[in-house]
């Protein structure tokens, strides 16, 4: 081992507190990537192999009600590998732990065979005789929700029939990794259940012997999506269909698709923000480490070391500290991936888990690290080995200060001997003093963004249940009703508000953009239900036109004054030009708004809705429930307060769970940031710190000198980061941000409050340790040259 080789050891052992601090920072920073984009990985190779394992359909087919006999003219569809047909319908189940019956998606599976496509993953039990008709399966969430088993029994309204059922076995399903209620965005696993029974049976309860309502298909390789569905409706329109749609707009698998395009986005958007922070950082913590070398580079170069051995070793000095922080990252990365890989298969649903990381992300934050403290270390090296050894051996010449004036007399009487040196050291090196206030500020960004991002997922649930919907309860009807039954709703006593709202399954169209929802008719003047703007002052309904949410209308691309294209999916199924009024704000979903008479007249059925939000007396309530469920027309109940809770649940364990470890790396960069910054000020100060106590300073008043620069140096970096963080918050807004939810980045105080105090505690701390070894210092050790 040479000379420099043993230096290189004894200064990484010498520094091993800044160097391990340095590292954590780039750790923490690949870390996040690997993490991140493992995650991403992972879940979409388990997403796509058990679609696969378990052959889920590329086209889904809603009929009204189509004979057998179509099944083979959708087989010889150009394109079309296999055909399943099968019988749905909606169902009610009563359960004794709710007030209100629980709607469920009742689904048949072949008399003696396996399905060819869709088929289900039997967990507990065994699967239905088809002998026996009162034998199901039920959705394996849902009955760990209710505490239901194998043996257990349940009573369910199918077709306006009470029936009771017996479930044998529990299952999984690929097109129910998401279970949401008709109507509702929101996933709940207590509040919307899916039951499997045999063809026979299913379609004897809802008078579909010899028919289906709804044909799956899956597609050869190469097919024409597109021309498979424009036949299919060809076929299935005499019988009542309401259009074919593909996989991607399965409502479960297009809310895991937006779920994990959430996390993607945030995978590919927010890491690299908290690596090029640290690898600033990193740029600046290496160019005052090497200037603080600069009197033992003179002393190599005056032995005869050339300049390109002495970058050598400082290079792998660099190098040391970023492989191994570098490499720390992506064991961090791996364990947290693996360990949260587990918590989104539980959210997800999945039966089984496909673990893989992308290699790229480790090439990625392994390069991003080197590179940048290789940058750092040269670009500093480059002045120092201009220089001569016998002036690189020489200290810098001290600044002027002859010239303070008036300025610099006022101050040195207000002012004591400690103080002086505290502003003399800010103002004689401002470069270094910008180059760590910057470093801190960085940090105060980050946690300010992390907090703000807090807040913003509150705002988002505050402005949808407490601003945009401000009902109690949702109901919705079995069909298109007439007002007759608002005025039902009405006459309830503790029923103290009631409007009417119309639901129509649509596509719309802007040129090439589509989107595949639904259109909300509302009252003239809503007050339960409303369409707001930006300010969240009401959006008139006035009938001249559609109002889009903003997500919706980025989406389609589309600006108020333009003519949307909506394409009805029920009834009639009209074509209808629509032009767009106003952009909505909404956070949750991409709903649109039409007033609700001028939706009947575009659709020629007047005086219709499909349901109604209800303002009530909670006194009232249990007699409001009991008199729903016996209402013929109203297919399912929801409580807002039920519903908060479930999008509470749903953004504290999907992918805006990951916040919350987001953020706990911001606070670890930010204390890294503040500690090496103390640290670094203190490795090029040692010896000046130590004259102060011969001199007859105390270890409080040497003390000061040092850590009084801290403080001034993180107190002007908070206004400079909270300005940054402000700006960086947008960003990871944008990137936590998807279609099923929106998270808006706002100025909260608190928040900012909040992430200062997190920087003044790790300046405390940091100061705390730089102060213990401040008293621990050895005098005559700390006053030698260094060789």
């Amino acid at each position: 081992m040479s000379p420099l080789d043993h230096k290189l050891l004894r200064d990484l052992w010498r520094m091993k507190g800044q160097a391990f601090a340095i590292s954590m920072v780039i750790a923490v920073g690949v870390g996040m990537l690997v993490m991140m984009t493992g995650l991403v990985t992972s879940l979409n190779e388990t997403r796509a192999a058990y679609y696969e394992r378990y052959r889920l359909a590329e086209v889904f087919a809603p009929v009204t009600r189509a004979p057998d006999r179509l099944v083979g003219r959708l087989a010889a569809i150009n394109g079309v590998s296999s055909v399943e047909p099968r019988v749905v319908g909606a169902a009610l189940i009563d359960m004794a732990d709710f007030d209100l019956p629980v709607q469920a998606q009742a689904v048949s599976l072949p008399d003696l065979r396996t399905p060819r496509l869709n088929d289900v993953f039997l967990t507990d039990g065994r699967m239905i005789d088809s002998d026996h008709s009162d034998e199901i399966l039920l959705l394996q969430a849902f009955a760990r929700a209710h505490d239901l088993r194998p043996g257990d029994r349940i009573n369910a309204t199918m077709n306006g029939a009470r029936r009771s059922f017996q479930i044998v076995g529990l299952a999984q399903a690929p097109e129910f990794l998401y279970t949401t209620a008709p109507g509702e965005l929101i996933p709940d696993d207590a509040r919307f259940g899916v039951i499997w029974m045999s063809r026979s049976a299913l379609a004897a309860a809802y008078d579909m012997d010899g028919a289906f309502n709804e044909a799956l298909l899956s597609l050869s390789r190469g097919a024409n999506e597109a021309a498979v569905m424009d036949a299919v409706d060809r076929i299935l329109d005499p019988y009542g269909g309401t259009g074919a749609y593909p996989l991607a707009d399965q409502p479960s698998n297009q809310l895991v698709s937006e779920e994990i395009g959430g996390l993607e986005a945030a995978a590919v958007g927010v890491p690299p923000i908290f690596l090029a922070v640290a690898a600033f950082l990193l740029y600046i913590v290496i160019n005052r480490m090497v200037q603080s070398e600069r009197e033992e580079i003179g002393l190599m170069k005056a032995f005869g070391y050339t300049n390109g051995e002495v970058g050598a070793h400082y290079f792998k000095l660099v190098l040391a500290i970023a492989i191994g922080g570098a490499l720390a990252g992506c064991l961090m990365g791996i364990a947290g991936g693996r360990a949260l890989i587990q918590v989104y298969v539980a959210y997800f649903k999945f039966p089984f888990l496909v673990f893989q990381l992308d290699p790229a992300s480790f090439v990625t934050g392994v390069s991003v690290s080197i590179l940048s403290a290789s940058a750092g270390g040269l670009l500093v090296l480059r002045s120092v080995f201009a220089l001569t050894p016998a002036a690189a051996m020489r200290a810098p010449a001290p600044a002027d200060y002859s010239r303070t004036g008036k300025m610099g007399r006022a101050l040195n009487q207000w002012l004591d001997q400690p103080s002086r040196m505290v502003l003399r050291r800010i103002t004689r090196q401002p470069g270094r003093m910008a180059g760590a206030m910057i470093g801190i500020a960085c940090g105060m960004a980050l946690s300010v963004s992390m907090i703000t991002i807090y807040a913003g997922f509150d705002r988002t649930i505050d402005l949808t249940f407490n601003v945009v919907d401000r009902s109690d309860v949702t109901v919705s009807f079995t069909h298109a009703a007439s007002e007759a039954t608002i005025f039902e709703l009405r006459r309830m006593e503790g029923v103290t508000l009631v409007e009417p709202v119309r639901h129509v399954p649509a596509v719309l169209r802007n040129g090439l953009a589509t989107h595949r929802g639904v259109v909300s008719g509302l009252a003239t003047d809503p007050r339960l239900n409303r369409a707001l703007d930006s300010d969240l002052r009401p959006i008139a309904l006035d009938g001249s036109g559609i109002v889009l949410s903003t997500a919706l209308a980025t989406k389609l691309d589309i600006a108020p004054g333009e003519i949307l294209t909506v394409e009805v999916r029920e009834g009639r199924q009209p074509i209808l030009q629509i032009p767009v009024t106003a952009v909505a704000e909404s956070l949750l979903g991409s709903p649109s708004y039409m007033d609700l008479a001028a939706l009947n007249r575009a659709l020629r059925e007047p005086n219709r809705v499909s349901g109604a939000y209800l303002a009530i007396d909670k006194a009232y309530a249990t007699d409001i429930y009991t008199a729903l469920q016996d209402m013929p027309s109203v297919a399912g109940v929801s409580l807002k307060s039920q519903a908060e809770i479930a999008f509470q649940t749903l953004m504290n364990t999907g992918a805006g769970a990951i916040r919350y470890v987001m953020g706990a790396i911001a606070f670890v960069i930010t204390f890294g940031i503040v500690y090496n910054a103390a640290r670094i000020a203190y490795a090029e100060r040692s010896r000046d710190l130590a004259s102060l106590r011969v001199i007859g300073f105390t270890k409080g008043e040497a003390a000061f000198v040092l850590l009084g620069e801290l403080a001034i140096v993180t107190l002007i970096a908070l206004p400079i980061g909270s300005l940054l963080g402000y700006y960086l918050s947008f960003g990871i807004a944008a990137g936590f941000s998807s279609e099923l939810y929106q998270i808006p980045a706002i100025f909260d105080p608190a928040s900012y409050g909040f992430a200062a105090m997190v920087v003044l505690g790790a300046a405390v701390a940091s100061g705390w340790l730089v102060k213990r070894d401040i008293d621990r210092a050895e005098l005559v050790s700390a006053l030698k040259t260094r060789e």
